[in-house]
């Protein structure tokens, strides 16, 4: 009975029922898979095309950030060797402005001690002188008085001395 069903079949030229009956077949499959396979086949394809995208937008916001630290960074380390050098002149200043005044310490130090020398030696001089005047002074007083005693070593000398000393003061 096959045979009998072969024996008729063209095709050039199709029978109507049998492309009516293969539409119908090819339709349900077609909807069958398209719930059963096709549909999840897609939702899985959406759901890595969104994996990917998402992943692909995390590494550009990353890499965003990973710029905007890194550009931080910079930032900051330019701030720091600024502040460094900031901190290097200040000490530099800080350290010619100590040994400036230690400077002008010691040479007013210098000058006090110089005039309390020369005030030492004029005092010491000036003693000296007074006590060199007074030496001289005792030493005449020795000799006139020694001069004295040999020229007026009589009685009547020494009289004659005094009325003459008397007369002048008058």
């Amino acid at each position: 009975m096959l045979n009998l069903f072969l024996v008729d079949f063209s095709v050039l030229k199709p029978d109507p029922g049998l492309i009516f009956w293969t539409s119908v077949i090819f339709i349900l499959v077609w909807v069958i898979l398209g719930r059963a396979a096709f549909r999840p086949i897609q939702n899985a394809l959406k759901k890595r095309e969104d994996d990917i995208q998402g992943s692909i937008d995390e590494a550009k916001r990353v890499k965003q950030e990973m710029a905007d630290l890194q550009a931080g960074n910079q930032q900051l380390l330019a701030e720091a060797r600024e502040e460094r050098t900031k901190l290097l002149r200040n000490a530099e200043q800080q350290a010619s402005e100590i040994v400036a005044a230690a400077k002008e310490e010691a040479k007013s130090a210098a000058q006090k001690v110089a005039a309390d020398a020369k005030r030492d030696i004029e005092n010491m001089r000036q003693a000296a002188i007074v006590d060199l005047k007074h030496q001289v002074g005792t030493m005449a007083v020795d000799i006139a008085e020694k001069l004295l005693h040999r020229e007026l070593g009589d009685a009547a000398s020494q009289q004659s001395f005094i009325n003459e000393q008397v007369s002048k003061l008058n």
